[in-house]
This record gives C-alpha cells, sequence and structure tokens, in this order.
C-alpha cells in the first residue's frame, strides 16, 4: 500500500505577522494594578485607625473589625502582587506562554480563600443560631456601616469610577454570538439598515427602515458575491417590522452584498470579525478583586438589615440568619470564580462556538481541519494550535490569514500535511 506523503510546514505566528510578542496581558492591567494599590492603602488606613481606636476607647468590636479589615487588605494584596509580577516578568523567555495567566492563578486562589470565607461565617452564624450571644447595638451597627461604606468606596475605585464591567459568574445575553457591522445604505425613502442577525438562530439577513413604512418583500433581494466568484441570491420575508431572508448565510460571512430597493441595486461589504466568546476578555485576577469586595458589601447590608430588626423587634436570630445568607452569596460567587478560572489553568476550550467556525472557514472549499487545540493566553488573547490537511499547494501563511478575522487570536501555529 502506498501512503500519501505528508509535507508538514509547522510555523508560529501572532495575529500580527509584523510582531512576535509573548506579552498577553490584558487590555488596561497597569490601570489595574494601581486601582488595587490604592484600595489596599485605603483599607489599610482604615484598618489601623480601627484597631487604634478601638484601643483607645476600649472597644473590642472595633479592634475585630479593624483585624477583618486585614483579611480585606491581605486578599487584596494577593491581586496587586499577581499584577505587578505579571507586568515585570511579561517578557521572561522562562514562560513559554507568558504572564498572562498569572491573574487567573491569583483569582482560583482567592476563590479558595472565599469559600473558607464563607465557610467560617456559615459555621459562626450557625453556632449563633443556637447559641445566641449578647449584641452590641449602639456599636455594631455604625460599625458596619463604616465598612459598607470602604466597601463603596473601594468599588468605585477598583472600577475606575463605576464604568468597570464585572461579572459574578453570570453571562450576558450576547456572549458567544457574532455580529457584523450595520450597514447604512441611503436609499430614495430614507436609511436602511442591513445586517446579520444570528443571535442563537441561523444567520439571516435583515432590513429595516430607519423612519418609515417597513419595505415591501416583493422587490426586494439580496446577492452575494464571495471573493471566488461563487454568487448566492437571497429572497426576503416580511417579520412585521424588518425584512430577514428566508435562506441561511452560508459561513464566513466576507462577501459583497448587492442589496436591490425599488428597483435600485445598492453595494455593500462585509468583512467579518469574528469575536470570541466575551469570557475571553474577562480579567478573572480584578473580578476576584471585586468579588472580595462585593461580598464584603453584600454581608454588611445584610448584618446592617439583621441588627436593625433585631433591634427593632427583638429577633436576635435575624443577626445569625443575616450571617448564613451572606455566606450562601460568597460560596456562590467562589463557585463561579473557582469554575472559570480553573478551566482556564487546566486549558479547556474557552470557546466552543468559536472553535466550530474556525473549523467550518478552513474546511469552506475542501480542506480538513485534522486538529485544533484553542486555549486562553490571558485576558482578551488566544492561543491556537492547529493541522490542516489539503490537497491544494497552500502554505501555513495562507490559514494564517485565514484566521485573522477572528479578533482574540495572539498566537497561531498552523501545521499543514499536503496530500
Amino acid at each position: 500500500m502506498n501512503l500519501p506523503q505528508l509535507r508538514e510546514q509547522p510555523t508560529m505566528t501572532n495575529t500580527f505577522p509584523s510582531v512576535h510578542s509573548h506579552v498577553f496581558l490584558g487590555d488596561g492591567h497597569e490601570q489595574n494594578e494601581r486601582r488595587t494599590w490604592m484600595v489596599i492603602w485605603l483599607c489599610g488606613a482604615m484598618m489601623i485607625a480601627e484597631i487604634i481606636g478601638g484601643l483607645l476607647f476600649g472597644s473590642i468590636a472595633l479592634v475585630a473589625d479593624g483585624l477583618h479589615m486585614s483579611t480585606h487588605a491581605g486578599a487584596l494584596l494577593l491581586t496587586a502582587l499577581a499584577y505587578t509580577y505579571a507586568r515585570k516578568r511579561a517578557g521572561d523567555p522562562s514562560f513559554t506562554f507568558g504572564t498572562g495567566k498569572f491573574g487567573d492563578l491569583a483569582g482560583f486562589t482567592s476563590a479558595i480563600i472565599l469559600a473558607m470565607i464563607a465557610l467560617l461565617i456559615a459555621y459562626e452564624s450557625v453556632s449563633r443560631l443556637f447559641s445566641p450571644v449578647a449584641i452590641h447595638f449602639a456599636e455594631a451597627i455604625p460599625i458596619a456601616c463604616l465598612g459598607l461604606v470602604v466597601n463603596i468606596a473601594s468599588a468605585r475605585l477598583l472600577s475606575g469610577g463605576g464604568h468597570h464591567h464585572h461579572d459574578h459568574s453570570h453571562r450576558h445575553a450576547h456572549e458567544g454570538h457574532d455580529h457584523d457591522e450595520a450597514h447604512h445604505i441611503a436609499t430614495d425613502t430614507g436609511s436602511v439598515v442591513l445586517d446579520v442577525f444570528e443571535d442563537g438562530v441561523p444567520p439571516r439577513f435583515r432590513l429595516r427602515v430607519e423612519a418609515g413604512p417597513v419595505l415591501p418583500a416583493q422587490g426586494t433581494s439580496i446577492e452575494t458575491v464571495r471573493p471566488d466568484g461563487t454568487r448566492q441570491l437571497f429572497t426576503m420575508k416580511d417579520r412585521g417590522d424588518y425584512l430577514e431572508s428566508a435562506e441561511e448565510i452560508p459561513e464566513p460571512h466576507a462577501f459583497n452584498a448587492r442589496v436591490r430597493i425599488n428597483g435600485r441595486d445598492f453595494s455593500v461589504v462585509f468583512e467579518e470579525h469574528q469575536h470570541a466568546n466575551a469570557s475571553a476578555d474577562r480579567d478573572n485576577n480584578m473580578r476576584a478583586a471585586v468579588i472580595h469586595v462585593m461580598a464584603d458589601a453584600a454581608v454588611s447590608v445584610l448584618v446592617i438589615t439583621g441588627l436593625l430588626l433585631a433591634r427593632a423587634l427583638g429577633w436576635l436570630w435575624m443577626d445569625p440568619l443575616a450571617g448564613i445568607i451572606g455566606a450562601a452569596v460568597i460560596a456562590s460567587w467562589s463557585y463561579g470564580l473557582l469554575r472559570d478560572t480553573g478551566a482556564i489553568l487546566l486549558d479547556m476550550n474557552p470557546d466552543r462556538g468559536m472553535a466550530g467556525r474556525m473549523r467550518a472557514l478552513i474546511e469552506t472549499d475542501g480542506d480538513q481541519l485534522t486538529d485544533l487545540h484553542l486555549w486562553r493566553l490571558g485576558p482578551g488573547h488566544l492561543g491556537a494550535i492547529l493541522s490542516v490537511a489539503t490537497r491544494r499547494q497552500r502554505e501555513p501563511d495562507y490559514y494564517q490569514s485565514l484566521l485573522g478575522r477572528f479578533r482574540g487570536l495572539s498566537h497561531v501555529t498552523v501545521q499543514v500535511q499536503h496530500q
């Protein structure tokens, strides 16, 4: 049996061929580092003030809250040190794929600490539920309010004034979906918007008038012309507020579209840029810091509520109940952080949808993707190793150029097997 000879041409490059860098830190890395240190100084100053004030005025509750603030500052210190170390060692060749995962490692560690804190709070709350202790409302309520103020200030500092996105293991509805840029077409009857809609459904064209009556489906059509000359005609159906193509749009979404409206033809160019799942951009180091702050703030709110009800109604069990609820909330956030950072540290595929689109793109005209590895290198940076079998005279550069539309692919290795 004669086996086909394979000629392998492995190469390695990043998304930008002129630059070969292994620095895979997230956007705003240094700003996040500075913000974290600012919050540490704030918590440190608060800790010192509470401990000294408690010793001077004989308040053990104030001293206890100061010691609690020290654990808070310690957790944030882990975040800050991870930022600093990752930045200083970003160019160290000892790290084969850079230092982008240090934030995920710190986030994983923070998640374990959060889980331990949740267990301690739950244990103490259950103990007090069965063995109530005297509560000094005059001291406890102001301290809880002061802690809440510090946590709110910390959250604002970490988020840069409240404009930073943080999610606690929940995902936005648009995550994992790609939308081509909307194109505005100036017609005699007004501006018409053309885009590709694929939010949880097969991709189809949508046409809508910005201001005015809906276009008639009859006489409106779209014809695509791809770089290889392939043409496809799409008929339109009336969906009420817009027109939608009856036919699905095959991948890739890179073509010239000739839109016929009221007897006139308009040309629109689609240059598809694929986006990775939004979780690929998530900075888990900052996420861990924010969860620490939000967890503390949530507990403060619950504690304040429990103390006020306990003082007003005599329900002493409200205080430990608030602690149990707070422990459950912290445990939930900890689990989400452990799940996501653990998956990254184990190099799990961060976006199966993107991997499927990469496969569909490469295999469009007969080539075969025989192997694909996709993993996260750091916030906003993905690495890919793939092997392609082809009967055509194509080199790795061809496939690297093809994959250039996938934003977030920062390090790509392609192996070509010529059959």
